[in-house]
């Protein structure tokens, strides 16, 4: 514990002890660990907080490493979140973090058990699985942040929160909306999301092997610091 208290002891200037120890106790989830849930799970843990889980079924390929924090050629096809892991653990040896090479999907869902958790972050970019994410949290006690569409950004002034459904200018939102209401779902409570509101276009035809939009580091990575924010205010609050 000694050198914990040495890693956040700029942390406990700017916020206390008794709200570091509120944050040490909080316990997150984050469903996607790619351009934006790897460099939210990072600010997370550098903030105290001690209890993370991350979920992602992909491994590291070598089209994440312009993006994603634990991608480097040294971790090309090693699982995403046991790179990640490793990674965290160098931050912090203290903290308690549970890897799962899993998908949240409509067959896995209860497998989470999304009432344990105080925080559920949703990094997640399948539109089903998504949309299914954000009901199933919406029911439990635990705080919900999502995250909108990350790629085809450029401009970092761009990005700000909005309640899910004052979000504008982003088609992952919109699809979401439909999807609601098209199958007569909703929320059962309000949520905030990062977003931004520009929509470039792809410079080259998109590869068939890696049907990704264009995305780059700064603006993926600001929207995971924005999410870890995020919890990290609400839980000093």
């Amino acid at each position: 514990m000694a050198i914990e208290q040495e890693i956040f002891r700029r942390s406990e200037l700017l916020l206390g002890d008794e709200s570091m120890n509120r944050i040490a106790e909080k316990r997150v989830v984050i469903f996607g660990v790619g351009g934006v849930g790897s460099w939210c799970a990072e600010s997370l843990i550098r903030s105290g907080i001690r209890k993370l889980t991350i979920v992602d079924s992909d491994r590291v390929c070598v089209t994440n490493i312009n993006r994603q924090l634990m991608a480097t050629t040294k971790t090309v096809d090693q699982v995403k979140v046991d790179a990640l892991k490793e990674r965290l653990l160098t931050i912090n040896p203290s903290a308690e973090i549970t890897a799962l090479q899993q998908i949240f999907t409509a067959e896995t869902a209860e497998s989470f058990n999304l009432d344990s958790y105080d925080y559920i972050i949703d990094a997640i970019d399948s539109l089903k699985d998504k949309a299914l994410l954000i009901l199933l949290a919406c029911q439990t006690k635990a705080k919900l942040f999502s995250s909108m569409g990350a790629a085809l950004k450029l401009d970092p002034a761009r990005i700000k929160t909005a309640e899910f459904w004052k979000v504008k200018g982003d088609p992952l939102a919109r699809a979401l909306r439909n999807r609601f209401k098209r199958d007569k779902q909703f929320p059962k409570r309000k949520f905030q999301c990062v977003y931004s509101d520009e929509l470039l276009e792809n410079k080259k035809p998109i590869d068939p092997d890696d049907k990704g939009n264009g995305t780059i580091a700064h603006i993926t990575a600001i929207f995971g610091f924005m999410l870890a924010g995020m919890v990290v205010q609400d839980a000093v609050k």
